[in-house]
C-alpha cells in the first residue's frame, strides 16, 4: 500500500544526499549498485501447497467416497507413468539428433582435414567447422530469443520451483518446445554443454503440464479435466518429472528420486517417494528399451540404461595384481576432493562476476546482442579446439591404446573408431583431437577406460582450456547443462593425477577409477551435491564397490567449496533474486519472534463488501491475499478503558493502522477513473464527511454507522483526520483468508447480492468452477467495469479459506520457518491471544536476507 510513498521518500533522501541503511535496502527488496549487492526480489509469486479448505472444497470433500478416491489415484498412477514415458521419449529425441547432427559434421570435418592436410588448405577445414558451429549455435540462441527461460540447465529455475516459488513461464509448453530444440542444436554446434541438465527441466514441463490437458501456448489444446487444478498436485508432478529427467539423463531411477528430495522439492510426503521412483524407473526403461533396440537392433535387450554411459569398470582379464581401488587411495581421493573443491569454487567464482557482467551489460541492450554474445563464444571455442588439436596434440602410437585398453574385445574396436588421426600419420593418433572431436560423452569414456593414452602435457591443457571456455560458455543465451562439461573436466584431472602417480612413483594404480574420482571431484565442487549425486555416479558406473570413495571425496568437495561460496545453482538462484528458503534458519535467528518479521501493514476485507471497495483493493494494490476481518467492538471498549492485556496485543498493529485513513483516500481517488459515473458519485460523496458536532463523541458515531449483521458493510468510508490514535487502532478479529484470484474470479462471474437482499440469494460456485481458469487466472484489469454495479455486496466468506494455519506474536522464528516451509504456506496470519490479526508474514519476511537485517536492527534496539 505505501510501496508508491517508501519509492518517493527513497528518490527525495537520494536528491538530498542521504543514504538508506543495508537493513532498509533489504527490507525494501532493494540493492545498493556501489556495494555490489543482490536482494531478492518482491516480485515472485509464492505457490501454495497447503489447501484452502473452503464450502466449495468440503461440498467436493462429502460427495467423496472411497470408490472415488481409488479412482483418483488410479488416475494419478497412470499419470505418473505418461510423465515417465513421456520424459525417456524426450531423451530419446535428443540423443538421436545430437548424433545425428554431430556425426555429419565430423564426418565432413574428418575428410576436410585429412584431404587439406596434404593439400595445405587447413584454413578450409577450420572455415567449414566454424560455420557449420555457428549455424547450430545461432538457431539455438534463437529459440531462447523466442522463450528467454529456455536458456541455461533449468536446473536453477525448476529448484526455485519445487521450493514454492512461482518462475513465470518455466513450465509452459513453448519453453519446452525451445528447450529440447535448442539443447540438442547447442551442443550439435561444438560448445561446451551438456544436455543432462536441460532433460531434468525438460522432465519438469512435461510433469507440470501433461496432467493439466490443457496449454496456455496453443489454446486449442484444451481438454475438460477437472482433476490436479492446484499448486499443491502440480508441484508433485513437477517433482516426478524433474526425476523422470535425471534417470533419463544418466540411467539413474534412484539417484533421480534423490535429486528430487535434495535438491528440489521443500515439502515431500511418503506417499510422494513411490510415484517418484516409479515415474524415474518409467523413464529409465522407457529410454533403455528404445536406444537398445535402435543402436544393437536388439529389441527388450536394455543394454543402455542412460544418455551417458561411463561403460563397465573392471580390470583385464587376468591380471591379478589389478584392483579397481585400494585403502590407500583414499587418502589420494580426499586430496582430490580438497583440489574439486578449491576449483569449484574457483569456477563459481569465475562464473558469478561472468554472469554479474552479463546482467550489467547485455542483457539491458537489444536482444539481438545475446546471440552476439552466443557467437562469440562459439567461434572462439572453435578456434581453440582446433589450433590446440594442430599445434598442442601430440602423435601417439595406435598400438599401446590397444594393448592397455582395461578391456577386451569390442571395447577395442570402439576406441579405434574414437581415436583422431589429424596430422597423424604411421599408425598412430592425435590424442588432444582424440578428446576435443569427439562428443563429449566418448571422451568421459576414453578418459575412464583408456590407459596410457594422453600424455600429462595434453592432459593439463585440455584441462585449463576446458574449465574457462565451459566456464565461459555458461551463462550465454542457449540451453546448456553443466553436469557433462564438469565431469570431463574433473576426469582429465584425475587422470593427470593417476599418470603422474604412475609414471613418477610407480604406483600400481586403476587409472579409470581416479578419473571417475576427479569426475565426481569437480562437479561435487561446482553444484555441491552430495547424497544424489553419489547414488546417480554409483548408477552410472554399476559399480557399488565406489560408493564409499565417491560419498568421501564429495562430502570433502562439498566442505572445501562451502568455505569460499555457494554451488553453482544456488549463485543463480541468489543472482535472479528468487527468495528461496533454505532448510533451517540460523540458531542465532530465533532471539528474533514472529512480531519481530512480520508485516503489520494490513490491506484487508470483510466478510460483506461492496464491489467498489473490492475493486478499489484490487487496483490498488498487489498482494495476492487478503485477511476477512470484522472490527471487534467488544475488545475496542475494554482497549478504550486501557485493558493491559488488549493494550498488549495492540501494539503490534499500532504502524499499520496510522496509514488505513491515507489508504482509504488513495482507493477513493483511483475510483474517479471508473466508467461508472455512480461508482464516482459515492467516492465524491465520502470525502465530503460532515463535520461532526462539538462534543460529540466521534468514536461512538463511529460504532454506530455499523449495519448488523454485516459488520463494516461500507469499508470505503475513509476514517476521520481528527481521530485519535486509540480510534484508529480498532481490534480486527480474524475470520479467514482469501485469494487474490479467488476474489477477481468472483467479481468476474458476479457472485455478489443487492443491499436489499440477503447472502442467501448469492450465486454459488462450485470447486470445479473456482479452478477452471488454472493456472493462469484472469487479471483485475481484465474485468470489464462498466458492467459492475458498485452498489452490489459480495459475500466473500463461503469461498475463503477458515482455518489456515496461524502464529502467535510471540512465536520464534525459527518455528514459523519450520511451519511456512514443511507445509509450503503462502501466507501465515499473525494472531494474538484474543483472535485479532496484527500482522502477516510471507515467504519474504523468512529469506535470510531479511532475517540478518532484522537481527541487526534488534540488536541496535537492545
Amino acid at each position: 500500500m505505501a510501496c508508491c510513498g517508501g519509492c518517493l521518500c527513497c528518490q527525495c533522501c537520494c536528491n538530498e544526499g542521504e543514504t538508506r541503511t543495508p537493513e532498509e535496502l533489504t527490507i525494501l527488496g532493494e540493492t545498493r549498485e556501489d556495494e555490489d549487492e543482490i536482494l531478492p526480489r518482491k516480485d515472485y509469486e509464492s505457490l501454495d501447497y497447503d489447501r484452502c479448505i473452503n464450502e466449495p472444497f468440503l461440498e467436493v470433500l462429502e460427495g467423496l467416497d472411497n470408490k472415488k478416491a481409488r479412482k483418483y489415484e488410479a488416475i494419478k498412477w497412470i499419470l505418473v507413468f505418461a510423465i515417465g514415458v513421456s520424459t525417456g521419449l524426450t531423451g530419446l529425441f535428443v540423443d538421436f539428433f545430437v548424433r545425428l547432427f554431430t556425426q555429419l559434421k565430423l564426418k565432413v570435418v574428418a575428410q576436410s582435414v585429412e584431404e587439406c592436410s596434404e593439400n595445405g588448405c587447413l584454413a578450409l577445414s577450420l572455415l567449414e567447422l566454424l560455420s557449420l558451429n555457428m549455424m547450430f549455435v545461432f538457431i539455438s540462441s534463437v529459440l531462447v530469443l523466442i522463450e528467454p527461460v529456455a536458456a541455461g540447465s533449468g536446473i536453477p529455475e525448476i529448484k526455485s520451483y519445487l521450493n514454492g516459488v512461482k518462475i513465470p513461464g518455466i513450465v509452459r509448453l513453448r519453453t519446452f518446445i525451445c528447450k529440447v530444440t535448442g539443447v540438442l542444436f547447442a551442443v550439435a554446434g561444438g560448445l561446451f554443454v551438456g544436455k543432462e541438465g536441460p532433460m531434468i527441466h525438460s522432465g519438469a514441463i512435461v510433469g507440470a503440464g501433461l496432467p493439466q490437458f490443457q496449454s496456455i501456448t496453443f489454446k486449442k489444446i484444451r481438454f475438460h479435466f477437472p482433476y490436479f487444478r492446484s499448486d499443491r498436485d502440480k508441484r508433485d508432478f513437477v517433482s516426478a518429472g524433474a526425476a523422470a529427467g535425471v534417470a533419463a539423463a544418466f540411467g539413474a531411477p534412484i539417484g533421480g528420486t534423490l535429486f528430487s528430495l535434495e535438491e528440489g522439492s521443500s515439502f515431500w510426503n511418503q506417499a510422494l517417494t513411490w510415484k517418484v521412483l516409479f515415474c524415474s524407473m518409467s523413464a529409465t526403461f522407457t529410454l533403455n528399451f528404445f536406444r537398445s533396440g535402435i543402436n544393437f537392433n536388439k529389441w527388450g535387450s536394455f543394454q543402455l540404461p542412460g544418455l551417458l554411459n561411463f561403460g563397465e569398470f573392471k580390470c583385464a582379464d587376468g591380471d591379478k595384481t589389478c584392483h579397481l581401488w585400494t585403502a590407500v587411495d583414499l587418502a589420494f581421493f580426499v586430496l582430490m576432493g580438497v583440489a574439486g573443491g578449491l576449483l569449484g569454487a574457483l569456477f563459481n567464482c569465475i562464473n558469478k562476476r561472468l554472469a554479474k557482467y552479463r546482467m550489467r551489460n547485455v542483457h539491458p541492450k537489444a536482444r539481438f546482442i545475446r546471440v552476439l554474445e552466443s557467437l562469440l563464444v562459439c567461434m572462439v571455442t572453435t578456434l581453440v579446439i582446433f589450433v590446440a588439436s594442430v599445434t598442442l596434440g601430440e602423435c601417439r602410437d595406435l598400438a599401446s591404446a590397444n594393448n592397455n585398453t582395461s578391456t577386451q574385445g569390442s571395447v577395442n574396436e570402439e576406441v579405434n573408431l574414437t581415436l583422431r588421426h589429424f596430422f597423424c600419420y604411421n599408425n598412430t593418433y592425435n590424442d588432444m583431437a582424440t578428446l576435443f572431436f569427439n562428443p563429449q560423452e566418448v571422451a568421459i569414456h576414453q578418459l575412464f577406460h583408456q590407459n596410457a593414452t594422453f600424455s600429462p602435457v595434453t592432459l593439463s591443457l585440455f584441462f585449463v582450456l576446458y574449465f574457462f571456455l565451459s566456464c565461459w560458455t555458461y551463462g550465454v543465451s542457449v540451453p546448456s547443462g553443466l553436469f557433462v562439461p564438469s565431469l570431463l573436466c574433473g576426469a582429465s584431472l584425475g587422470r593427470l593425477v593417476a599418470n603422474v602417480l604412475k609414471i613418477n612413483f610407480h604406483m600400481q594404480i586403476y587409472s579409470g577409477t581416479f578419473a571417475l574420482i576427479g569426475a565426481a571431484a569437480f562437479l561435487g565442487g561446482v553444484v555441491r551435491m552430495t547424497i544424489s549425486l553419489t547414488v546417480i555416479l554409483i548408477e552410472s558406473t554399476n559399480e557399488i564397490t565406489y560408493g564409499l570413495p565417491i560419498m568421501i571425496t564429495l562430502m570433502v568437495a562439498k566442505w572445501t567449496g562451502d568455505f569460499f561460496n555457494k554451488g553453482i545453482y544456488d549463485i543463480h538462484i541468489h543472482l535472479k533474486g528468487v527468495p528461496l528458503l533454505e532448510w533451517e534458519t540460523e540458531v542465532e535467528m530465533d532471539k528474533l519472534t514472529a512480531s519481530d518479521i512480520m508485516e503489520p501493514n494490513l490491506t484487508y476485507v470483510y466478510p460483506h463488501t461492496r464491489i467498489q471497495s473490492l475493486v478499489s483493493i484490487l487496483r490498488t494494490t498487489v498482494y495476492h491475499s487478503f485477511p476477512v476481518v470484522t472490527e471487534n467492538r467488544d475488545n475496542e471498549k475494554e482497549f478504550m478503558k486501557g485493558n493491559i492485556l488488549i493494550s498488549n496485543n495492540i501494539k503490534f498493529k499500532k504502524s499499520s493502522v496510522l496509514t488505513r485513513a491515507g489508504e482509504q483516500r488513495r482507493r477513493c481517488q483511483s475510483m474517479k477513473s471508473y466508467p461508472s459515473s455512480e461508482l464516482r458519485n459515492v467516492c465524491d460523496e465520502q470525502t465530503a464527511v460532515e463535520p461532526a458536532e462539538e462534543g460529540q463523541d466521534i468514536l461512538q458515531q463511529m460504532l454506530e454507522r455499523r449495519h448488523v449483521p454485516y459488520p463494516n458493510l461500507y469499508p470505503d468510508q475513509s476514517p476521520s483526520e481528527e481521530w485519535t490514535m486509540e480510534e484508529r487502532f480498532r481490534p480486527l478479529t480474524f475470520h479467514g483468508l482469501i485469494l487474490r484470484s479467488q476474489l477477481v474470479n468472483l467479481l468476474i462471474r458476479g457472485v455478489c447480492y443487492a443491499e436489499n437482499q440477503s447472502s442467501a440469494s448469492q450465486p454459488r460456485l462450485s470447486h470445479s468452477e473456482m479452478t477452471e481458469d488454472y493456472p493462469r487466472f484472469p487479471d483485475i484489469h481484465d474485468l470489464d467495469l462498466a458492467l459492475l454495479n458498485p452498489r452490489m455486496i459480495v459475500d466473500v466468506t463461503p469461498y475463503m479459506n477458515s482455518c489456515p494455519y496461524t502464529v502467535s506474536p510471540n512465536t520464534r522464528v525459527s518455528q514459523v520457518f519450520n511451519l511456512f516451509r514443511t507445509m509450503g504456506l503462502r501466507h501465515v496470519p499473525v494472531v494474538n491471544a484474543v483472535g485479532e490479526i496484527v500482522g502477516i508474514i510471507t515467504r519474504h519476511n523468512l529469506t535470510h536476507e531479511f532475517l540478518v537485517a532484522k537481527l541487526r536492527q534488534h540488536y541496535i534496539t537492545i
